[in-house]
């Protein structure tokens, strides 16, 4: 009878230890990812910046968040300048920028790290009903300095030149200054308005009106024109053929980290560059020809 309490003593033991070791088993299974899958993006960052850039950013945080149900990337505008000031400040985890950190003026570049994105085009636009196909660079520089007021004076109808700025701390008019100016500033007389979507519906409804945007937001309510007998064709930008156009720059202080490190990384995915960018009017950054640096420098790939 011993010996059998003994057996039956070892024998429950045994179980009791096979239970011990499964029930450690099942735990583990139950409140850890399996073997291999990646952590679920969460969170929350905030884009600011270029108004130019804005519709891509959109259209890709959209898609982004809905492969991650628990991120939330809020886009707005404000312009390269607020861009720039915003992620510098640490206000913004990203900051869109038509130009680069290096040519605003009170921006440390060098605590900044930039992502080029895609190249961005930009058009000169005039109201439907100027019959002008196109300018030199000459002439526009005589337009925006308030040299020539009226359209006929370069060919278009007898008809008041008004001119619709951007403001100053508009990427778009740092480029359309460098790059289309010369760096002559445009100081002839006008209206200001402070994103690419109000400059189009301002020119679209004021006669004889010529302002600049980005060429996603060109649309049949206005007229794109030639410069120097160039359209602002995506060929034309790859190839140095057309001089306006910029880099769209995502800046982040410092190396990304996180769910904006993973929100850059999608924009320079092959989804986003093969299918949005080209899609919406942007050109992938593969597309370029031609390489500018901040100083405006020209280099073939």
């Amino acid at each position: 009878m011993q010996k059998k309490g003994q057996a039956l003593y070892l024998l429950l033991a045994v179980v009791a230890a096979a239970l011990l070791l499964s029930g450690c088993g099942g735990t583990k299974g139950r409140g850890a990812a399996p073997s291999g899958t990646k952590e679920e993006l969460a969170g929350s960052i905030t884009v600011v910046g270029s108004t130019a850039m804005q519709p891509l950013v959109e259209q890709a945080a959209q898609q982004f968040m809905q492969k991650h149900p628990r991120a939330r990337i809020v886009v707005q505008g404000g312009g390269s300048g607020t861009g720039l000031s915003q992620v510098a400040a640490g206000a913004a985890h990203i900051g869109n920028s038509d130009i680069f950190a290096e040519e605003k003026q009170g921006i440390d570049a060098s605590q900044l790290t930039d992502h080029k994105v895609c190249a961005q085009g930009f058009a000169l636009i005039v109201h439907p009903a100027v019959n002008v196909d196109g300018l030199s660079r000459q002439q526009i520089k005589d337009i925006f300095t308030g040299k020539v007021t009226n359209w006929k004076e370069v060919g278009g109808p007898d008809q008041k030149i008004v001119i619709i700025h951007r403001p100053k701390g508009s990427g778009t008019r740092a480029t359309f200054v460098k790059y289309v100016m010369e760096g002559v500033e445009d100081r002839a007389q006008g209206m200001e308005q402070d994103s690419s979507g109000a400059v189009r519906k301002v020119v679209s409804e004021t006669p004889g009106a010529i302002s600049y945007l980005a060429l996603p937001y060109v649309d049949k309510n206005v007229k794109a024109l030639k410069i120097d007998s160039a359209e602002p064709t995506v060929e034309n930008i790859a190839t140095g053929k057309y001089p306006f156009w910029s880099y769209a720059h995502m800046y982040t202080k410092g190396q990304p980290q996180g769910l904006a490190k993973a929100f850059i990384d999608y924009m320079l995915s092959g989804e986003v560059q093969e299918q949005i960018v080209p899609k919406m009017g942007y050109i992938p950054i593969t597309k370029m020809k031609i390489e500018r640096d901040a100083r405006g420098n020209i280099t073939q790939k």
